[in-house]
């Protein structure tokens, strides 16, 4: 299946030196025919997206980035530098806001920076990142935001900092202006809202780049200059906090790319020749996706990007003029550029700086700018965007990334799974989408304030302790993420990633499972003696004839709804659970409802028959109802096992001819069920299992156990021994609870006995002697459900996944693809070898493996994709780790007994063959996934099916018998199924 290869970089297209001429002199005239990108060419995004192959396209990317792909960290002044007032630094406007109004909380000392340059420098160095981003204090060098204030003192902090970099052979990437403009020029002058400050601004780049110029090749002239007029000059969220005229926002915006283009022009032409450096604004987005598909909807997404992203990256990078959405708007409440201006802005950008994540610019404070549509978290289709809309640029991320609750330390995993999206869908921009991505920096260095959340949350690589005096700086399990990642260049693809080729053994069980089988019990037309007037003149109904009856009809009753099952799927096993309060509804085995048997009987037998092999459960959990007879379904339920033992004995003996695979407890170690009633299941499981054991194996020869679901939990931190403890006490509650009394010991796990003694808890009950020996060993092979991944850390972040008895937290990784649970293949590989290390060489069968999707999908593109690649995990752990695996299930036969995981859907009456099946079909029959070329795997041919089975199609069957007697003529019309579903008792 092309969907299960990892995804990989395409080879580079061979061409002859005439081919690369053509294509030389194709790029020429295209850049003199069209300079620009098509007007609004950013509206395909949506489009093509959602044309993408799924799931495949959202699988991870196993790749590395281009050998000179920049890797940076960033900080920011303000947040980070302290020092307000020291060694002549003036007040910038932030020093001045968080002193205003209710504030009590300032930026004054930050992260202290400017004190502790030798500590930065340490953590550049030992994160290996290629470039630093940091801003200037423009504040700290020009006291009051003219020359004429010059402060050498500032300077030589900044001198000595890229002094520092250079050693470490880190490049700087300089921003001019990030939102601390000096107080006095707000004070005097009215900030941004002053034409007068371009040219201020312009002579304040002249200094740093005649000063600095020669050690920086990357500047940034302004950050985020949305930001800085929308919530600076507009909602007053940000410094200096106005928010008293709703156009004054549109006039700051003018003067910022006004400001930028002078300093853009400056550097061309009186720094560049020299210095050879690159200049861009960074401008920061959101995404946004349509509500709903029509192009209306579309149109408002493109226009919510225009607003914020176009409003300044349409003057830079297009035709130097605001996005025509904005302009029809906003009329004249935006301001208007002249010609001269227009060419001014035009094409001052040597790269897109672009920001995105948890930034002010994501989270839009109202929903105004966002249309109707609704805003979304996706880099990897910005980039895409940014791509098309402004004619392919080069792009550098220079800020990205999440942030964590403030109470968080050095244990991030919400930070660093957002890091790990981000990167990864950065990397599918290039690899996939071919977009020039040509650097990504992580947001940021250190923790410091945070604007207008303060110190509330944290968003550093890492944790600084505030309360320290030389605020210590520890690194974050991000820090170290982030440091694995750009050594390796991204993610170089391991063989455990690759798909495994080979084959099962032979007698590999395949089956497909479902929670229960439709059972009708009401006598069927076949059965019915009455004879009938099919009234076809008037309304064709038919009329019972009083006084008349048919002979017995002698024919072989056909109870298997399921009996083409080895035909239709291809599988010789299938999975079924029986209704234990439905079969013997008075808890009385001597009374059991004889006809239900009568049916299981059959529908076992006709499996047989079709060469498929009946796998039986004797009790199926469910969280809904506990499915015991209503008599032993009280308060203390299970309290009597000998009940359960009881009911099998009566299952094994009318049903055992035809099964010879038993399981009695299916998927018991839920965790809504008590330690108490837990271990009442095992005592009956241990009884039932002996009395197959001692009454019935030796007739019968068949085999029995239980089925225990087993998702597999992976430490959220792969490479700290600290998460590893938490994933193994979640196992040993949720997995080994069942597993060491029956497989190992015969007493609970040794780790969850002694965790809960250390909570001084006495729930978990003691098996004494007796009690263990019946127990322990009350097994013939190791059956598990399973279908997804969860990770744990002991790092406590989100109250709401937070399992305080345990003390761990539940997370995803945010690259996982979710159908409501992730869809992590390897896990079932992980969760096989734990069975194998923890009980050696136990028979394992995978009784359960499916995955949900909307049922109305009958092209079911993720189920082919889960079960091909779950498939080929099982593979590995047989042909690779040594696992004795026994068997696969799929799960669900059809979306009617088990909504959205069937292999069949539904609609009113009419089965629909789903594309999952054909799929699971082809694996079947191939046994796996066989080496290319390689011969054939030889294996003993399977007995004919059963005679007749051909003949039971999934559609109706139409007799006429006509009958002459008394001068009466009757016509009887006979509408035969060969299931019963025309009746409606039904359990």
């Amino acid at each position: 299946s092309p969907l299960s290869v990892p995804l990989r970089r395409p080879p580079p297209p061979v061409l002859s030196v005439t081919m690369k001429g053509f294509l030389t002199f194709v790029t020429f005239l295209a850049f003199f025919t069209s300079v620009t990108a098509k007007p609004n060419a950013g509206l395909k995004t949506w489009g093509r997206f959602n044309k993408m192959p799924y799931p495949g396209d959202k699988a991870f990317l196993y790749d590395t980035f281009p050998k000179d792909f920049i890797w940076a960290v960033g900080t920011a002044a303000y947040q980070v530098e302290g020092a307000f007032e020291k060694d002549g630094k003036g007040l910038s406007i932030w020093d001045t806001f968080t002193r205003g109004g209710t504030r009590m909380i300032t930026g004054d000392v930050g992260s202290d920076s400017y004190h502790n340059i030798h500590a930065d420098i340490r953590a550049i160095k030992q994160l290996g990142v290629s470039h630093y981003r940091f801003s200037l204090s423009w504040s700290r060098i020009f006291p009051n935001g003219t020359r004429g204030s010059y402060n050498d003192i500032g300077t030589n902090y900044y001198r000595t900092l890229l002094k520092k970099l250079k050693e470490i052979r880190v490049q700087p990437v300089v921003t001019l202006y990030h939102w601390d403009l000096p107080d006095h020029l707000q004070q005097t002058l009215g900030g941004w809202s002053n034409p007068e400050l371009v040219g201020i601004f312009k002579d304040y780049a002249d200094f740093c780049f005649q000063t600095f110029g020669d050690d920086v090749k990357y500047w940034i002239t302004i950050d985020n200059p949305f930001v800085v007029a929308r919530h600076g000059y507009g909602t007053g969220v940000v410094a200096p906090g106005i928010k008293t005229d709703p156009d004054l926002p549109f006039r700051v915006g003018h003067n910022l790319l006004k400001a930028h283009a002078a300093a853009w022009h400056l550097y061309d032409r009186h720094y560049r020749p020299r210095q050879h450096g690159k200049l861009s604004m960074a401008l920061a987005s959101h995404w946004i996706k349509p509500s709903r598909t029509r192009l209306e909807s579309l149109r408002q997404c493109q226009c919510s990007l225009d607003h914020v992203l176009g409003w300044f990256a349409r003057p830079l990078f297009t035709d130097g003029d605001y996005p025509p959405c904005m302009k029809a708007r906003l009329g004249s409440r935006l301001p208007s550029f002249t010609p001269e201006e227009r060419e001014q802005v035009k094409g001052t950008a040597d790269f897109f700086a672009l920001s995105h994540g948890a930034a002010l610019s994501f989270h839009l404070i109202n929903d105004s700018l966002k249309f109707g549509q609704q805003e979304d978290l996706d880099l990897r289709m910005l980039l895409y965007w940014v791509n098309m809309e402004y004619d392919k640029p080069p792009i550098f991320v220079v800020q990205s990334g999440w942030y964590v609750l403030g109470n968080t330390k050095t244990e991030d995993p919400k930070h660093m799974y957002y890091l790990k999206r981000f990167i990864a869908e950065a990397l599918k921009s290039i690899i996939i989408d071919e977009v020039n991505v040509i650097g990504y920096t992580a947001w940021s260095l250190i923790d410091g304030f945070e604007w207008h959340r303060e110190y509330g949350i944290r968003r550093g690589l890492y944790f600084v302790d505030f309360n320290t005096p030389d605020m210590k700086r520890e690194p974050k399990t991000s820090a170290t993420f982030y440091r694995n990642i750009i050594q390796k260049n991204g993610f170089p693809e391991l063989p455990e990633n690759r798909p495994a080729q080979g084959v099962f053994p032979c007698d590999f069980a395949w089956g497909v499972s479902a929670n229960s089988i439709q059972v009708c019990t009401t006598p069927t037309q076949f059965a019915d003696p009455s004879v009938y007037l099919w009234n076809i003149s008037n309304n064709g109904e038919l009329l019972k004839l009083e006084g008349f009856s048919a002979p017995p009809l002698h024919r072989t009753p056909h109870c298997a709804d399921y009996a083409t099952i080895r035909q239709q799927i291809g599988v010789n096993h299938f999975h079924f659970s029986l209704n234990w309060s439905a079969l013997v509804p008075t808890g009385d085995v001597a009374h059991p409802n004889t006809t239900l048997l009568g049916y299981y009987r059959c529908f076992t037998r006709q499996l047989l028959q079709a060469n498929v092999t009946p796998v039986v459960t004797l009790w199926h959990h469910t969280r809904q109802r506990s499915s015991l007879p209503a008599p032993l379904d009280t308060a203390d339920r299970w309290e009597t096992p000998g009940a359960f033992a009881d009911y099998a004995r009566l299952c094994y003996r009318e049903l055992g001819a035809h099964v010879k695979m038993w399981i009695t407890l299916n998927e018991p170690n839920d965790e809504m069920v008590s330690y108490q009633e837990g271990h009442q299941m095992l005592l009956a499981h241990a009884l039932a299992w002996h009395a197959y054991d001692h009454e019935f194996r030796r007739a019968q020869g068949g085999k029995v156990s239980l089925a225990l679901h087993m998702d597999w939990v992976e430490p959220a931190f792969s490479f700290s021994r600290e998460d590893v403890e938490p994933a193994k006490r979640v196992l040993d509650f949720c997995v080994g609870w069942f597993a060491e009394p029956i497989f190992g010991s015969g007493d609970y796990p040794v780790g969850m006995r002694g965790w809960l003694r250390q909570l001084n808890s006495l729930e978990l009950p003691v098996f004494n002697e007796e009690d263990r020996q019946l127990v322990k060993g009350t097994y013939d092979f190791f059956a598990i459900s399973h279908f997804s991944t969860k990770l744990v850390t002991h790092a406590k972040e989100d109250s709401y996944t937070y399992t305080a008895m345990l003390e761990v937290q539940h997370m995803i990784d945010t690259t996982w693809i979710m159908s409501p649970r992730p869809v992590v293949p390897w896990g079932l590989r992980k969760a096989l070898n734990w069975v194998k290390e923890h009980y050696s060489d136990v028979p394992v069968y995978v009784m359960a493996n499916g995955v949900q999707e909307d049922p109305a999908r009958f092209k079911d593109s993720l189920r082919v994709y889960y079960l091909y690649n779950y498939i080929n995990e099982a593979l590995k752990a047989y042909t690779l780790d040594g696992v004795n695996l026994k068997g696969y299930f799929a799960y669900a036969l059809n979306d009617q007994r088990d909504p959205g995981f069937g292999l069949y859907g539904q609609v009113h009456d009419e089965v629909i063959v789903k594309a999952s099946l054909s799929n699971y079909r082809n694996i079947i029959e191939h046994n796996g996934f066989p080496i290319q070329g390689a011969a054939p795997q030889q294996c003993p041919s399977l007995a004919p099916p059963c005679l007749g089975c051909h003949v039971l199609v999934k559609s109706p069957v139409v007799g006429f018998l006509t009958l002459v007697g008394s001068g009466v003529l009757i016509t009887l019309g006979l509408i035969i199924y060969y299931t019963a579903k025309r009746h409606k008792e039904c359990y």
